[in-house]
């Protein structure tokens, strides 16, 4: 199935999961996706944005970093990104994720239940 960029739903969520600003998520696809599928999304922090820090007790989330640099709490360790880093998330650990960069901090995010 192809979904056309024009055909795609964009929400933006202020202080996503306890964080700052405002978060853009353009859903690639959304009803479409398998029950175990929760999300498939393009993610934009701008610059001073960020998702707070939330943990997956059932689920696996999974972040492609595609532009920008920025800073993750992966369980409590803080580490620096850029574009070309994945890492994921599961099994009651936690992150977060803040644009510690300038311009737009851009990845794709994918949560899927265990």
């Amino acid at each position: 199935m192809l979904k056309r960029q024009n055909q795609m739903e964009t929400e933006h969520k202020e202080n996503l999961r306890g964080g700052q600003g405002i978060a853009e998520l353009k859903h690639l696809f959304k009803e479409e996706l398998p029950a175990k599928c929760r999300i498939c999304a393009h993610i934009t922090l701008p610059e001073g944005a960020s998702i707070g820090y939330h943990t997956h007790d059932t689920e696996t989330e999974i972040y492609y970093f595609l532009k920008g640099n920025g800073t993750v709490d992966d369980n409590g360790e803080k580490k620096p990104v850029s574009a070309g880093d994945a890492m994921h998330t599961g099994g009651g650990k936690g992150h977060a994720v803040y644009n510690t960069g300038t311009g737009d901090l851009e990845f794709m995010a994918v949560i899927i239940s265990d």
